[in-house]
């Protein structure tokens, strides 16, 4: 079974909240026939656009190749969040790689918000973003970590942009009675992530991208050039770069291994009015603490955004309200009444480490996935990276390939009931707060 196929109708945005308020973007017609290109890319989401954008920008020919629509995977269908850093803690990075090592990866994870905000600047493009994500938590052991997370950044990073909640600050700003304080850092932010992705699926053929719908890829056949063939043509091409995220199959093994896909759901309440101050007070997001992590912010219309809950394989559950309806009403009890008019599904990639998983399959293959929930900011600068390694300016690319992340255990066959057995735990261990 096909995870592209599984869960979806061919060429059809998911019905999602983003995919109702998203621009009407015309489809880009299918590949039909033979072609050539310097550079042939698999996926159509923020890492692929971002690439193509780069490539084209500096002359390549290029063609970028979609199974569904542009956005139509992670990139449509995420929380919005344009985080700072990278996923993974800043301490964390600095047992993994050394201060040296790490310190890169926090200014790369700083370049990836920047080129967020230059290309909406530089091409116009109507995503709602505005500045602030705040990080709660449920306990005070928690509270704990976050504070001394920011003075960490503050001290050793000179990131002056994190206000630090207590509990009274804290539930100023998020009256749930779950959060017991945090962070809330101004340097991050959110944004619509479906019109972002379109408007950069505009510039990237605005500068001469060649951008195929509705073109699964089934095959490559490697070689000085390679060639991609989908259900009705094939492109022939010296480079080739995979960007389908969760969503690659068994295209190259190598990945696929190392990078897993799982499913998060998101709800959009009916506009809340007055009552979205039950909810925040100020127009920013929210990450808490929980491992298996809820996230919501307020839409432009005065929806609550609330994603929350996970699962594993290739079908999505029959009833999306229901799985994340019980988180949010955790977070929120006093949204008991009200009623949910979105509800969907997406499937994103992660790492065990979680970290992006940079690597070269091949002399003439880049890929770049796994960005396990923080790739608003990491695909797109993720994209960058490799149209630059295609020119021959690759020390960005090997600073975020040396990352070592291990195979998840028993590779492609075994990983997945394994991550679901370990992901109960931990969600367990929140329940009991444990």
């Amino acid at each position: 079974m096909d995870l592209l196929f599984s869960n979806d109708r061919r060429g059809h945005y998911p019905p999602s909240w983003y995919a109702a308020t998203a621009d009407s973007l015309p489809p880009f017609a299918a590949l039909k026939g033979d072609t050539r290109a310097d550079v042939c890319i698999v996926g159509g989401g923020y890492t692929g656009l971002s690439a193509a954008l780069h490539l084209a920008q500096a002359g390549l020919d290029v063609v970028l190749l979609e199974a569904h629509r542009v956005g139509f995977g992670a990139s449509g269908r995420n929380g919005g969040q344009l985080g700072s850093g990278q996923r993974q803690d800043q301490t964390v990075l600095e047992s993994m790689v050394g201060a040296d090592h790490a310190r890169q990866l926090w200014e790369m994870g700083e370049a990836a918000k920047a080129l967020v905000r230059s290309l909406i600047a530089e091409h116009r493009i109507d995503c709602h973003l505005k500045p602030g994500v705040a990080w709660t938590a449920s306990s005070e052991r928690d509270v704990g970590h976050l504070h001394a997370y920011a003075a960490h950044l503050s001290r050793r990073y000179e990131y002056d942009r994190i206000e630090v909640l207590d509990r009274g600050a804290c539930f100023a700003l998020c009256p749930s009675p779950d959060y017991r304080g945090g962070i809330l850092d101004m340097g991050a932010g959110h944004l619509h992530p479906l019109r972002f992705a379109q408007g950069l699926a505009r510039a990237a053929a605005a500068a001469g991208a060649r951008l195929h719908e509705a073109s699964h890829v089934h095959h490559i056949t490697r070689g000085d050039t390679a060639v991609v063939q989908t259900d009705a043509g094939r492109v022939t091409a010296r480079h080739v770069i995979l960007a389908a995220n969760g969503y690659l199959g068994g295209l190259e093994p190598k990945v696929s291994a190392r990078v897993m896909p799982i499913n998060n759901f998101i709800v959009a309440t009916e506009p809340l009015g007055t009552r979205a101050r039950e909810v925040l007070t100020r127009d920013v997001a929210v990450a808490d603490s929980r491992f298996v992590v809820n996230y919501f912010r307020l839409s432009h219309d005065g929806r609550l955004l609330f994603g929350g809950g996970e699962s594993y394989g290739y079908r999505f559950p029959r009833d999306i309200r229901a799985v994340a309806r019980k988180p949010m009403l955790r977070v929120f009890p006093q949204l008991r009444d009200v009623s949910l008019d979105y509800a969907w599904g997406g499937t994103l990639a992660i790492t065990m480490k979680r970290m992006p998983y940079l690597t070269r399959p091949a002399p003439n293959m880049l890929s770049a996935s796994g960005y396990s929930g923080h790739g608003v900011g990491t695909a797109v600068h993720a994209g960058k990276l490799m149209a630059q390694a295609i020119q021959g300016q690759a020390a960005g690319f090997d600073t975020l390939a040396a990352v070592p992340l291990p195979a998840f255990p028993g590779g492609g066959m075994l990983r997945s009931p394994l991550l679901a057995l370990a992901m109960s735990w931990y969600a367990l261990r929140d329940r009991l707060g444990l």
